[in-house]
């Protein structure tokens, strides 16, 4: 059965860090979205089989994807948390059986 399971959200000031996890079965997790209220989906951060990384221009220099093959789990790391970050953050595994997301954990930037 696949399933996706984030953890590590919650209320933080701004400036603040937080870290993410996202524990895997039956399928490799592989990148962060997250949705805010009334806005659409949108990718965060992914990262490849091998390490390497992509985010977006908004979270670049501030949030960090990284991948514990053993635990098949993926994290995110991010720091100089701004308002505009708040949103539910989802994580993200593609497989030959589809495309599966977790259930999201909510994320609040605020003072």
């Amino acid at each position: 059965q696949v399933q996706l399971v984030e953890s590590g959200g919650g209320l933080v000031q701004p400036g603040g860090s937080l870290r993410l996890s996202c524990v895997a079965s039956s399928i490799r997790a592989q990148a962060w979205y997250r949705q805010a209220p009334g806005k659409e989906r949108e990718l965060v951060a992914a990262i490849g089989s091998g390490g390497g990384a992509v985010y977006a221009d908004s979270v670049k220099g501030r949030f960090t994807i990284s991948r514990d093959n053993a635990k098949n789990t993926i994290y995110l790391q991010m720091n100089s948390l701004k308002p505009e970050d708040t949103a539910v953050y989802y994580c993200n595994g593609v497989s030959l059986g589809g495309n599966y997301w977790g259930q999201g954990t909510q994320v609040t930037v605020s003072s």
